[in-house]
């Protein structure tokens, strides 16, 4: 059969503003020359785990398969079938898969070699949704991110996962296993569509996390400035902009598919993802808003790093004050100069009590001079803010 491609993949310059930093952050390309539809995995790896719910309004079965023609009867019934797919498999499992639901190459490579771009392709009977779905995870980097595929058909949905340990889309199966809300009364689409909405939901839970350990680096920024602390900054800032980098494009993908005209997406539907649309504002506004505070830290804390180095060379320089004077009179009386040359080679070497007095003398200059500077405030800024609010 045949295949008719329509790209609704949204212009890049649409998506995202200039930023240098972008460039970091890569997606996955072909060596040059590389025949289209080639996939990037390899023939020894292990089949993905694949699970399917075929349900309706009265029933719904969940199914493990072992093969992808398992699949095959459920395709031509009136129940909605949805083949969640874990993991990215084997080339050989592909072949059979692309066999069983008439995909294109193109479709193939999408969805196998990861990480693409959020976008939508259109094909004669099938849409391809790319979506970025984000996780937090335990360790000292805690965001996971990975590519979630949806092909959408007529009664049937694919949904291809890079992993199966991270998952944000069990809510969506527990609607469908206990009949929850209007899932089981919707067609195949609505199942996109809520598919869709957990991954987007799945940003909030994320953000309010980087949004706490923010408010924690604001206080160690002010109060106990370190170097640990900008790189905290800065890891926080790189995995804030994998944020923005995939919002922006999964909202333009959204956005898309409220504006196609595909039979694959009804009109009540359509409204769905306008709701979906919000939520992806949302999050950018959230990402935007966490990536400025960030900015503002580094801002803080090179300031306080400055003022922090202002109060050291104060101290020191209060110090070597204090000691210049003393300095002086130590380096006159050193000289030794002998009194029976002359009478006017200090005679205070032969007094009883001249070496007591020569201290007594460097002693009340140091405290003429701490009192004097302590008169002048200068000592004020040594104390630490949070004791200044305990002596009030």
């Amino acid at each position: 059969m045949a295949h008719s491609i329509k790209s609704t993949m949204p212009p890049i310059d649409s998506i995202v503003d200039e930023d240098e930093e972008e460039s970091n952050l890569d997606y996955f390309y072909d060596d040059p020359g590389t025949p289209p539809g080639t996939l990037d995995v390899e023939a020894d790896d292990p089949p993905p785990e694949m699970v399917l719910i075929d349900y309706n309004q009265a029933m719904a079965t969940r199914l493990k398969l072992t093969t992808p023609e398992e699949c095959a009867p459920y395709l031509d019934t009136h129940s909605v079938s949805w083949l969640d797919i874990l993991g990215l498999g084997n080339q050989d499992t592909w072949d059979r898969m692309a066999k069983v639901f008439n995909l294109h190459p193109i479709a193939l490579e999408d969805v196998v070699n990861v990480p693409q771009r959020p976008k939508v392709v259109e094909y004669d009977d099938q849409l391809v949704i790319v979506a970025w779905m984000v996780t937090l995870k335990p360790g000292a980097d805690p965001l996971h991110k990975e590519q979630v595929s949806i092909i959408l058909g007529n009664n049937y949905l694919l949904t291809v996962q890079e992993e199966a340990e991270y998952d944000c889309l069990q809510p969506v199966r527990d609607r469908i296993r206990y009949n929850q809300g209007i899932i089981r009364t919707q067609g195949v689409d609505y199942l996109a569509y809520a598919i869709l909405d957990a991954i987007i939901d799945g940003f909030f839970p994320v953000l309010e996390k980087y949004g706490d350990i923010l408010e924690d680096l604001e206080d160690q920024v002010i109060f106990n400035p370190s170097p640990k602390c900008m790189a905290k900054i800065y890891s926080i800032r790189r995995d804030l902009l994998t944020l923005r980098r995939a919002i922006w494009a999964q909202r333009e993908a959204i956005n898309v598919l409220i504006r196609d005209s595909s039979n694959l997406i009804s009109p009540e539907v359509r409204v769905y993802l306008r709701d979906c649309y919000d939520h992806t504002i949302l999050v950018r506004d959230m990402v935007e808003t966490y990536r400025e505070l960030s900015s503002d830290l580094m801002g803080i804390y090179m300031s306080a790093m400055s003022n922090k180095m202002s109060e050291i060379m104060k101290l020191l320089t209060v110090i070597s004050t204090i000691f210049i004077p003393l300095t002086f009179v130590a380096g006159v009386y050193g000289m030794n100069f002998n009194t029976e040359a002359s009478p006017l080679n200090m005679p205070e070497l032969n007094w009883y009590w001249g070496y007591p007095v020569c201290l007594g003398l460097m002693f009340m200059i140091a405290l003429a001079l701490f009192f004097f500077f302590w008169q002048q405030g200068w000592f004020n800024s040594f104390v630490q803010p949070q004791d200044q609010e305990e002596s009030s």
